[in-house]
C-alpha cells in the first residue's frame, strides 16, 4: 500500500537528513581545508595580492558624506576595502548613519566609486517590512516584507522586486543583500518569523518567490543574495545575540529546498551562509566558519559555484567564540569568498586596517595560501563582469 502524500514527505525528509550529513563529511574528507585550489596565479593577469584580499572585505563606515581625506575613503582607494555596506542608522551612536535621501546617497555612492581601485559592490539590505535601510520618509519606494508578497503570486514579487531593482541601481546601489529564503517554519522565531521576512512556511512557496525575487533584481542590473544558508526559519534564537543552534529544528528536506531550485534554475547573484550551528553538519563550527557546510554541503553537495559572502562577521555568534584572525582563518578556509563586517554592531573606526592586515598575515603565513585567495578574486571579478554595463 503507497503511503499518503504527507507521509511520504515525511519519509523522504527523514531519509534526506542523514544523507546531507554523510554527503557533508564525504566531501570534508577531501578538503578538510577549504575549497579546491585554483591555478596558480599568474602575475601578467593578477591585480595585487593586497588588492585581493581587499576585495574579500564589505564593510560598513560612518558617514552621509565623505570628505576626500576621510580614512574610510582612503581604505577604499588603497584596495583595502574592496565593497561597502550601507545603513540608514547608526547602532552604536544612534542617528543617522549613510541615507538620508535620494539624491544624498547617489552622490555617496559616485564619491565610493571613482576611489575604488577595481570591482566593487555596494550593498544594502532592503528585504522589505521591518528590513528596509531605504524608507519611504526618506523619498524611497515602499516595499512590502516578504510574507506580505508570499501571499501574492511569484509574477507580482517579481514585479516589485524590479522596481526595486531599477531604484537601487540609479541610486548606485549594486547588491541587495535580499531576498530572504527561509521557511517560515517557526513563526515565533525571532530572527525571521516574528518579523515577517520569509516568504512562506511551504518550502515550495518560500522557493518560487524567493527565485521570483532575485530574478526581478537581476533583470534591473542589481545582484541578489539568497539566505541565510543552509537554512534558519525554525530557529528560536537570533545569531545577533548568540550562538544559533538549528540542530534539532532543521530539516533538509525543505530547508535546502530553496536553495536547491534556485540553483537548477540559475540563481543570478551571491548565496549567504548564516552563523547557524548545527551538530550533525559540523560539530565544531557554526555553518559561516565551516568547511563541510560550505565547501561539503553548499558548493560540492547542491553545485554552488559561484561567490558565497558570509552573515555580519560581528554578530555575537562569531565574536563570543572567537577573535577576528581566527574568524577569518576559518571563514576562508571554509569557502567564503567576501567577508562582512558591518561595523554597526560594534564600532570600530580601525577595522578597515584591522581586517586587511589579518588576512596578509594568515597569507603571508603560510595559513592561506595565495591560489586560495586567487579562487575568490576570480569568483568575485566574474560575478561584477557579468552586471557590468
Amino acid at each position: 500500500m503507497l503511503a499518503s502524500g504527507g507521509l511520504r514527505r515525511r519519509l523522504l525528509r527523514r531519509l534526506f537528513f542523514p544523507f546531507c550529513c554523510l554527503l557533508v563529511l564525504a566531501c570534508a574528507q577531501f578538503c578538510p581545508a577549504g575549497p579546491a585550489r585554483a591555478a596558480s596565479l599568474d602575475p601578467a593577469d593578477s591585480p595585487s595580492l593586497d588588492r585581493m584580499l581587499g576585495s574579500m572585505l564589505m564593510l560598513g563606515f560612518r558617514g552621509a558624506e565623505l570628505a576626500p581625506g576621510d580614512p574610510f575613503l582612503a581604505a577604499v582607494r588603497s584596495g583595502k576595502v574592496g565593497h561597502v555596506l550601507l545603513f540608514d542608522r547608526d547602532l552604536p551612536g544612534g542617528g543617522e548613519r549613510n541615507i538620508r535621501s535620494p539624491e544624498q546617497l547617489r552622490r555617496l555612492t559616485a564619491v565610493l566609486r571613482a576611489a575604488a581601485p577595481g570591482p566593487m559592490f555596494i550593498a544594502v539590505d532592503q528585504e522589505g517590512g521591518r528590513v528596509r535601510r531605504l524608507k519611504p520618509r526618506q523619498g524611497f519606494m515602499d516595499l512590502p516584507s516578504a510574507r506580505h508578497m508570499g501571499q501574492g503570486s511569484p509574477a507580482a514579487t517579481g514585479a516589485l522586486a524590479a522596481r526595486l531593482g531599477a531604484e537601487l541601481a540609479s541610486l548606485g546601489i549594486s547588491v541587495d543583500l535580499a531576498p530572504v529564503a527561509d521557511v517560515d517554519s517557526n513563526p515565533d522565531n525571532p530572527a525571521i518569523g516574528r518579523l515577517g521576512r520569509s516568504f512562506s512556511p511551504n518550502p515550495r512557496l518560500a522557493a518560487e518567490h524567493a527565485l521570483a525575487f532575485g530574478q526581478g533584481l537581476a533583470r534591473a542590473g542589481v545582484i541578489p543574495v539568497l539566505k541565510h544558508f543552509p537554512g534558519q526559519g525554525g530557529a528560536r534564537h537570533d545569531s545577533h545575540l548568540g550562538l544559533t543552534d538549528i540542530s534539532r529544528c532543521w530539516d533538509g528536506g525543505s530547508d535546502l529546498l530553496p536553495y536547491a531550485e534556485a540553483f537548477r534554475r540559475g540563481w543570478p547573484g551571491m548565496v549567504m551562509v548564516g552563523h547557524l550551528f548545527h551538530a550533525g553538519l559540523d560539530p565544531e563550527h557554526p555553518a559561516t566558519l565551516s568547511a563541510m557546510v560550505v565547501t561539503g554541503l553548499l558548493r560540492r553537495g547542491l553545485g554552488w559555484q559561484g561567490v558565497v559572502i558570509s552573515d555580519d562577521m560581528q554578530m555575537k555568534a562569531v565574536t563570543d567564540h572567537y577573535g577576528l584572525e581566527q574568524a577569518i582563518l576559518l571563514a576562508v578556509r571554509a569557502g567564503v569568498d567576501i567577508l562582512v563586517f558591518g561595523n554597526n554592531l560594534q564600532w570600530d573606526p580601525d577595522l578597515p586596517e584591522k581586517a586587511h592586515a589579518a588576512l596578509r598575515r594568515l597569507v603571508d603565513s603560510g595559513k592561506i595560501t595565495p591560489e586560495r585567495i586567487r579562487a575568490s578574486w576570480e569568483r568575485i571579478a566574474a560575478l561584477h563582469a557579468a552586471y557590468a554595463r
